[in-house]
């Protein structure tokens, strides 16, 4: 049962899928289109479940349950993976790359490979400061405030110089 994602609660379940690169507008409404149906029929052994999806920055789709409503299952999981595969396959977005790190620099987003992280830091293209999709969160409270943060705020730490105190 689809509902608004505004109206989900915070503690809703999601689930972030990043692309390698912007959604075109095309891409964007049949997203949407196949999501929403998809949301709506969404259930766990029977049950619909309350559910819903976002985009957001034209390069994330956001799918969300709302677990005191009724909890997502392996198999309810499974269907949203091939829901996702299908679009993944059907654009090319690369949604199950996860060795990609994505970065808002300005108003863009910028994708660095994970093995390249080092490099990129030392080149000065990310820093402590740079602000990085934090897109292991699991609800949609924490979308609100631990999405995106500063890279010394994250676990990207590990690759930035340790400080003397």
């Amino acid at each position: 049962m689809f509902t608004p994602f505004k109206s989900l609660d915070k503690s809703a379940r999601i689930w972030i899928y990043q692309a390698g690169r912007k959604f075109s507008a095309s891409e964007k409404s049949t997203i949407s289109e196949t999501l929403l149906a998809f949301t709506q029929s969404w259930v766990v052994h029977g049950n619909p479940m309350k559910t819903s999806f976002t985009i957001l920055e034209d390069q994330f789709i956001v799918l969300a349950a709302d677990e005191n409503y009724n909890e997502a299952s392996g198999c309810s999981i499974d269907s949203s993976v091939r829901v996702m595969r299908q679009l993944d396959q059907q654009f090319s977005l690369g949604l199950f790359d996860r060795a990609n790190v994505a970065f808002r620099k300005k108003s863009e987003t910028e994708i660095i490979p994970l093995p390249e992280l080092g490099r990129a830091l030392a080149e000065g293209r990310w820093n402590q400061d740079t602000l990085f999709f934090n897109n292991v969160i699991a609800t949609k409270g924490q979308l609100e405030s631990e999405w995106i943060l500063p890279a010394e705020r994250s676990w990207l730490k590990r690759y930035l110089p340790k400080t003397v105190v």
